[in-house]
Formats: C-alpha cells, structure tokens, sequence
C-alpha cells in the first residue's frame, strides 16, 4: 500500500553563488493547465515568459486527477460491460481483473499525454522553465531555485491538493489520497473511501467494477452539489450496483493496521464502526500556497485561497491568480478559462471579466451527471419565475439500443423563455450538456433549442425534445386553434 503522505518535490540544490537575474514580460508560477495555458499562449504572441513549477509539469490533472481518473474508469467499465452483456445476447463473463496492467494502463495513458505538458515542449516555445519552488521577495521580484526573476505581470496557478482532515488515529494508518491511489497495483479487498464528492464517488464505483467491495462515508449528503433530483437516480443506480453510500455519517477515528483498518463513525446519535482494509481519503481540496511567500509579495489570501476580484486580479495589481489556488470551482476547464482571460486583458487589454454561469461540471459516474448555469432551486432563490423543462432517457431511441434508459436532462428557463440553466444525468450526460453551455454563454433563449435538426437515432435528441416542451401547450391555445381556423377560409 503506498505511503500516506503526497510525493514531496525533488528539487535543484541552491547554489551558493547569488542568484541570476531574469527579466521577462511574465512569470507564471504553476505548470499545471492553467499555468501551461497562459504561458503557452503568451509565448505564441512573443512575449518574454518564464515558468515555474516545483514538482510534475502538467500538475495534478494530468499525474493526479482527471487523466488517470477517466483511464481508471475506462478499465472499469470495460469490466462492468463484461458483466452486464446478457442483454445484448451475449453471454455474461465474470472478468479476470490484473491490477497492475490496469495500473499499467492507466500509467501509460499520462505518459502519452506528458509530452505535451513536458519542459521540452515549452522550452522549445520559447518559455524559460525553472524547476524550483517560487518565492515571492517582493511586489516585483520572484525567487525560484538560482534565480531571481522580475516580470511585468506574474501570474500564480498552484492549483490544489487533496484534504487529509484531522482525524484522530489517522496518521498512525496507512491511506491513499488521489495522489497515491494510481500507484496502487493490487486488488483492494475492502476499500473505504471518506468522502462523498465527485472525486470520492468517481473512484468508489471505479474500484467496485474492478472487483473491490467498497464503502463510501459521507458527513453530509454525497454529490450535495448538484441538483438533489438527479443526484437521487445516480446515488440509487449507485447502491443497486452494490457501492454502499452512508450519508450523514461523521468519522470519529481511524484505528488498525495495514490490510486490517477500523472506521469509527457516528450518524445521528449512534456510534458504530466500518471494518475495510484500505482507505482513501476524499474530503476536498485546499489551495497550494506554502512557500510562495504571498505577504511579500502583498497578496492578500484567506484558507480558501488567494483573493481575485472578478478580472482575477489580486491585492497586487501586477499579479493575476487563476485556477484552483482561488478557490471557488475547482476544474481544470475553469483554469482554462481563467488562463484565456488573464490572456485577452494582459496582453490585449480587453475588459473581460469571469462569469461562472457558464461553466460547466461533469461527475464521471454511470450514469454522468452534468450541470450548467442555475440549479431550479437557485434560479427560485435568485427570484426568477421559472419554467421547468424535462425529458427521460427512455424516450429515446438510441438510449433504447444501447439499453441506457436511465435519466433524463432538466432544463431551467425564465418565463421568456431564457435559458437560465441545465442539468444531465444519463449516459454521456458530459457531451450532452454542452449544447445547454453553449446556450448559455450565448445568452440564446429556449427557442434556439428547438431550431436545430438532430440524426436520428441519436441522444442528442433528448435536449431537442426538452426545449421543444416549452411549447408544448402551443397545439391547445384557444388562439392558435382560431388563427388555424382563420386561415382555412382563405384556401
């Protein structure tokens, strides 16, 4: 079982010699996404930029995060498919899981994609990359490794890193976090996963299809983010597969030994506990901001991470921050996206600013659930009368092929028909809602929805038959039916 503690940063020795002078227009500090994004946009319109990254380039998206997750899950789907065929008539096989080629594969699959995250890459746009940790010195001075570097604009995307909760006995056990769980290269027989987030649910199933039992504990409601209708059929496809989900459950303590662990946990009044034989800690995500050092560089910060006004610009007007290391939606699109506003104002000086309504999340579950825009209780609270616009799987064709009827897509528009948010659970909920992303950050009203034509048999046409509810009681209005009737005179 890998060690309970985060991979620490090799890093080059100091020299004892003063540090080297760089000068450039902008020095990123963080080669995950977003930083990779800023830097390789700013060198692609020639400006002098120097990158900063004290452990993986890439980040935790590609070593950590989504990248192995989704390997993880196509090897576990792969296997549930196995199981599952008999519908198709084809007889079901109990598959032969081997760990460590999973492991392999899901190792392989970053190192296919690496290069282009790799200093060799960037090296030949033109970046200077450190290898190093930053250190803000002051407002205008970063120090990384044997260099002192000063830029016009500094930009700190730092990303995050996972929660470990200070749970009594915890740190006398061994347990993963997700940047130790792809390591692994057996069969867990009993994993316990503390946290009922997407990325504690995510690799709950995942594990369960390739043949661990598996027990997920959480404090408050599992996926209590979304939407509470759809996170009810994910949860309830969930349990039936055989993942158990206990909610409203709160970890006491931690006791016990590699292979033998005890979870002593308390929901409600009751006490009780869950025997596992691994754990993976999933409780959430806190900024990376240790030794960057912000108070010298006058950057104000709070525990949920650096303070950015809506242009991402920090208490230091020369310093942007972007991604995860601000806190607030904590996806690897959204530091794209910030990347690609810090790029239009700093070198273009355009006044665009975040609009978080169009941004959108996928849980990688089967099946997917995926949002933009406002919940139906959100769109309520924010006063809008609202109108609520639905459509089931199972009246799908396609769905009905692929015998993937469960779910139904949920959209939310204002009584002008304004499109003011959506919500997917299904299978490839994670494509399908892109269409109502698009809607959004468009501002196109339901009617747009409707305009398009759609293949047949495909699943896309699930959100076509939503929006086209809106007009659903069109046919029946006393009006229509007398213009109809108006017009019939004239031939």
């Amino acid at each position: 079982m890998q060690q309970r503690n985060a991979p620490s940063a090799a890093e080059p020795h100091a020299t004892a010699s003063a540090p080297q002078t760089l000068t450039c227009d902008l020095c990123v500090i963080g080669a995950g996404s977003g930083g990779l994004s800023v830097a390789a946009a700013a060198a692609a319109f020639g400006e002098k930029v120097v990158l900063i990254e004290r452990h993986k380039m890439g980040g935790d998206c590609l070593n950590y995060g989504c990248v192995p997750s989704k390997a993880l899950i196509a090897s576990a789907k792969r296997a549930h498919l196995m199981r599952t065929a008999g519908p198709f008539g084809i007889r079901p096989a109990t598959p032969e899981v081997d760990h460590r080629a999973v492991h392999d594969h899901v190792k392989s699959v970053i190192a296919t994609i690496a290069p282009n995250d790799s200093v060799e890459r960037f090296t030949g746009l033109g970046v200077k990359v450190i290898q190093a940790t930053g250190k803000f010195l002051d407002k205008e001075t970063v120090a990384a490794g044997e260099y002192s570097v000063k830029a016009r604009r500094f930009v700190i995307a730092t990303g995050s890193a996972a929660v470990v909760p200070p749970i009594p006995g915890l740190d006398t056990v061994p347990y993963f976090t997700n940047e130790t769980i792809f390591d692994n290269t057996q069969r867990l027989d009993h994993l316990i996963v503390v946290g009922g987030g997407p990325i504690g649910i995510e690799l709950a199933q995942a594990h369960m299809r390739l043949g661990s039992r598996v027990t997920v504990l959480e404090g408050m409601k599992a996926l209590g983010k979304d939407d509470p209708e759809l996170t009810g059929i994910v949860l309830a496809s969930l349990r039936k597969e055989g993942l158990a989900i206990r909610e409203d459950t709160l970890v006491q303590r931690v006791e016990g030994r590699p292979g033998a662990l005890r979870v002593h946990v308390k929901s409600g009044e009751s006490l009780d506990s869950v025997d596992g034989t691994h754990l993976l800690i999933a409780a959430g995500r806190r900024p990376n901001l240790t030794g960057l050092d912000l108070e010298a560089g006058g950057i104000a910060y709070e525990r949920t991470g650096i303070k950015v006004d809506a242009r991402l610009q920090t208490s230091n007007p020369k310093v942007s921050a972007i991604g995860d290391c601000i806190g607030g939606l904590q996806f690897t699109h959204v530091a794209n996206y910030h990347a690609g506003i810090v790029i239009r104002r700093a070198l273009l000086r355009m006044p665009v600013k975040v609009d978080t309504a169009r941004v959108p999340w996928v849980t990688f579950t089967d099946p997917e659930l995926a949002h933009v825009g406002l919940t139906e209780a959100q769109a309520r609270t924010a006063g809008h009368k609202v109108n609520v616009l639905r459509w089931p799987y199972h009246e799908n064709d396609r769905a009905q092929t692929e015998r993937e009827t469960e779910g139904h897509v949920k959209v939310v528009t204002n009584t002008k028909g304004r499109i003011l948010g959506a919500s997917i659970v299904g299978a490839h909920a994670g494509e399908l809602i892109q269409m109502w992303s698009l809607a959004i950050a468009q501002g196109l009203t339901i009617k747009a929805m409707t305009d398009w034509i759609s293949p047949y048999p495909t699943l896309a046409e699930i959100n076509k038959r939503a929006a086209i509810k809106y007009y659903g009681s069109v046919p029946s209005s006393p009006m229509v039916r007398r213009i109809i009737r108006w017009l019939k005179k004239l031939g």
